[in-house]
C-alpha cells in the first residue's frame, strides 16, 4: 500500500495499481503470499492493536482477502530485543513452519533495507521495489522491481516449475 506514517486510519488506505491482479497471478501460480510487517506504533502507543486491525481489513478488502493467506505483525519498538522485528527474521521462519515453505525457492518482496536484510537472513530470495521508501534505501537485494507488480513478475518468471 502507499506509504502512510504509523497508519491508524483505514480510510488512509491506498492499494497500488495492478497490485490485487499481480496477487491473483501469484495465488494462480501456486505460491503462497504472506504479509510481514513491523508495527512499532503499537509498542510505541501511537496506535492500538485495534486500529492496526481495521487498517489491515482495509488493506486485505482492496487487494483481495483470499490472496493473502496470513499476516504476522511485530509490535516492538525499535531497540528492543526481538526475534520477529525485522530485520530478524522471525516472522518468515513462523510462517515457513507453520505452512512448510521451501525458503530458498522464496522470495521477500519490500521496500526497506530491513525487508531484504530479514529475506536474507531467512534464506529467501528478495526484491526491492523502487515504491514508497524503495528510492533511499542502500542494500543489496537479489532484484529491484519498480513496483509491487514488477516485483511479481520476476518471481513467475523464475519460479522453479
Amino acid at each position: 500500500m502507499e506509504e502512510v506514517a504509523y497508519c491508524s486510519d483505514p480510510g488512509k488506505v491506498r492499494v497500488y495499481p495492478g497490485v490485487p491482479a499481480a496477487l491473483r497471478r501469484l495465488k494462480e501460480a501456486a505460491f503462497l503470499a504472506f504479509i510481514v510487517t513491523n508495527q512499532s506504533g503499537i509498542g510505541r502507543c501511537w496506535m492500538s492493536e485495534e486500529q492496526y486491525r481495521a487498517v489491515q481489513a482495509e488493506l486485505l478488502r482492496q487487494i483481495g482477502e483470499h490472496s493473502i493467506v496470513t499476516s504476522y505483525f511485530c509490535p516492538d519498538r525499535p531497540g528492543i530485543p526481538s526475534a520477529r522485528r525485522k530485520p530478524a527474521p522471525g516472522m518468515l521462519l513462523e510462517a515457513a513452519a507453520k505452512h512448510d515453505l521451501d525458503l530458498p525457492a522464496s522470495y521477500m518482496i519490500g521496500d526497506k533495507a530491513s525487508d531484504v536484510e530479514c529475506g536474507k537472513r531467512a534464506g529467501v530470495k528478495t526484491i526491492l521495489v523502487m515504491t514508497g521508501y524503495g528510492r533511499e534505501q542502500d542494500c543489496a537485494p537479489d532484484y529491484r522491481a519498480a513496483d509491487a507488480v514488477r516485483a511479481v513478475e520476476i518471481v513467475l518468471a523464475r519460479r522453479v516449475r
